[in-house]
């Protein structure tokens, strides 16, 4: 199983430049620590919270990693496919190796209204922004009057290598357009291991539906790595005793490199080839011991 990083970009009580250098920070540990994957996330309208966008941010942090794995989720139906086709064009060009666009169609929250995207259109516009930006890649001149109206539009740079496309979906309706469409499925972080598991098998069937490999089966998972079980429980205690994320306590992965392995190991044996973490505690300091920390993680499931 590879272990990649979703480095946190929404932060709190920091000011803008401060929270900035702790995402640079955490993801030149993360570089360090041996990680397979790099990626950030995509929100919007997220005022009072900071959420410092994914397009710049990974610019920016790509100085900070190498040739492994980077890229980006995108709630597809919130950007002009045109527009996202060519940032993610440029974003492939700073990277020196595989660039990887993770996608969704995003909740149903104020975003939308935000952003002034109609919800139910979420489906549509998805599968066709993610068409639109295929043939764009591939250099085509590309027309549309569907859910976005435009003419003969081409973008420059093309990406160098193909862009692999993993969906998020926790559904039977988008495991279908997963396996259908995209090179790999994304579990969300909620899913407990007897929910991930029945997914992962789903999601088998469904690519043997559409004669395809599956490739890629990641999942997101939460995660503090501490010096040892006991001091792991207590830092992120706090944030557990207020219910974090709304997310099943069994979903998380808290515990010394032992424990923590221990519960990938688990996932790998259900089908999934990629977890990819997300630190549970904001604290800066502790936040770059558990990535750290993810070096002797990674160690152990590569001996498994």
């Amino acid at each position: 199983m590879r272990i990649g990083i979703s480095l946190t970009t929404a932060l709190f009580g920091y000011k803008a430049r401060a929270g900035a250098q702790m995402i640079i920070e955490r993801c030149a540990a993360a570089a360090d620590a041996g990680l397979d994957s790099l990626f950030v996330g995509d929100h919007h309208s997220t005022s009072p919270m900071s959420y410092f966008q994914n397009v710049p941010i990974l610019g920016r942090i790509l100085a900070e990693w190498d040739t492994r794995p980077a890229g980006a989720l995108f709630l597809l139906p919130l950007w002009h496919p045109v527009l996202l086709a060519e940032q993610i064009g440029t974003l492939a060009a700073i990277h020196k190796g595989p660039f990887i666009l993770q996608c969704a169609v995003g909740p149903d929250d104020r975003q939308f209204p935000a952003l002034g995207v109609p919800v139910n259109q979420r489906p549509s516009r998805f599968e066709q922004s993610l068409e639109i930006m295929r043939r764009l890649w591939d250099g085509e001149k590309v027309s549309s009057d569907g859910r976005w109206t435009f003419k003969d539009a081409e973008i420059s740079p093309v990406p160098e290598e193909r862009i692999s496309v993993w969906i998020g979906a926790n559904s039977s309706v988008a495991l279908d357009r997963a396996a259908r469409i995209s090179d790999g499925w994304l579990g969300s972080p909620g899913l407990t291991l007897k929910e991930a598991s029945a997914f992962s098998a789903e999601y088998a069937e469904k690519c043997v539906v559409y004669g395809k490999n599956r490739e890629t089966v990641a999942i997101r998972r939460d995660v503090y790595v501490g010096k040892n079980d006991e001091e792991a429980m207590e830092t992120t205690a706090p944030v557990l005793n207020k219910g974090y994320r709304g997310i099943d306590p069994s979903a998380l992965a808290i515990g010394d490199p032992k424990t923590v392995a221990d519960e990938f190991q688990k996932l790998a044996e259900v089908g999934y080839t990629d977890v990819i973490v997300r630190n549970i505690v904001q604290d800066q300091r502790s936040a770059l011991e558990s990535i750290k920390r993810l070096a002797e993680v990674r160690e152990r499931l590569l001996d498994a």
